[in-house]
């Protein structure tokens, strides 16, 4: 987008997204694409689900990244928008120890690990550079304090703990629990104000969590959040070069082909740039960052 997104004053601003709303797969251009998914297969412990010409489709019991390879792709650069990183949803905190074992077994460098309250999580990143994120979340009921609020924190990960976390006796090989899923993606966005009109008011997705004025964490179904958005890369930053590796595009799942016609209907009206194909509406949020709403 080239102009400043505001919602047009037409629009109902009660409007909500479906809180069955979750999120599918996310597609990232690959430079080096064998190179990138034997570290997606043989060191995170994703599998391969099909290959069609340079194009791979990886995941768990789902498939849920989608490798586009293009050797003629360059680095994305820094302080522009795109993925911050994409973040896989493990089913409990044996899982979470699971990959820790495979990541220091193999030597693969940790960026971070923060428990967040609502979830423990890991960081890091894939040899080109995208962000990753896997983490488990704890149970529902004690996500918020109790006067109602989301409690969110980036409190010190209690690794020693997780090691010890007792489990099946399955090895720390490769593989993900098959009911590991894309649990929400972090994005980095040009001004705060304008995704959240975006997300928020036009999408309908709920504002759960602002982390001052760089970060804001969004969802559908009360969950923690499907969505971050943040400044960090600086206000006003631009999307990248055309030709840049990362994030193409990135799902967001509604439960039938009703709601996405209902969604793309008030995208319509406000005359939003959309195109409508096959397998769902194809978009992008204000600063550049690619979407497709498709069924579940």
């Amino acid at each position: 987008m080239n102009t400043l997104f505001a919602l047009p004053t037409q629009l109902s601003l009660s409007y909500s997204i479906h809180p069955q709303t979750s999120l599918g797969a996310v597609h990232l251009g690959a430079a080096n694409l064998e190179w990138l998914a034997g570290f997606y297969c043989n060191i995170l412990g994703l599998r391969l689900h099909s290959q069609q010409g340079a194009v791979m489709t990886l995941g768990a019991g789902e498939p849920f990244l989608v490798l586009h390879g293009d050797t003629g792709l360059r680095p994305r650069p820094r302080g522009v928008t795109g993925l911050y990183h994409f973040a896989l949803l493990v089913p409990n905190r044996f899982e979470l120890k699971r990959l820790l074992l495979r990541l220091m077994e193999a030597r693969y460098p940790l960026q971070g690990g923060s428990d967040h309250l609502v979830s423990e999580a890991i960081y890091l990143a894939d040899p080109e550079g995208n962000g990753i994120e896997v983490y488990h979340d704890r149970a529902r009921e004690t996500w918020r304090a109790a006067d109602g609020s989301l409690r969110m924190s980036a409190d010190p990960l209690d690794v020693e703990g997780i090691l010890g976390e007792a489990g099946d006796s399955r090895p720390a090989g490769p593989g993900f629990a098959p009911s590991t899923r894309l649990g929400h993606v972090h994005l980095t966005v040009s001004r705060l104000d304008e995704a959240e009109e975006f997300y928020c008011g036009l999408l309908g997705f709920e504002p759960m969590m602002r982390m001052g004025g760089s970060a804001l964490f969004v969802s559908a179904g009360g969950y923690h959040h499907h969505i971050g958005l943040n400044t960090w890369e600086g206000v006003g930053a631009p999307p990248p070069p055309r030709g840049s590796t990362g994030l193409s595009e990135f799902t967001i799942l509604l439960p039938d082909r009703v709601e996405v016609d209902r969604l793309a209907e008030r995208l319509r009206i406000a005359n939003y740039p959309l195109i409508q194909g096959l397998d769902g509406v194809r978009l992008q949020d204000p600063s550049g960052n690619g979407i497709l709403l498709a069924s579940q």
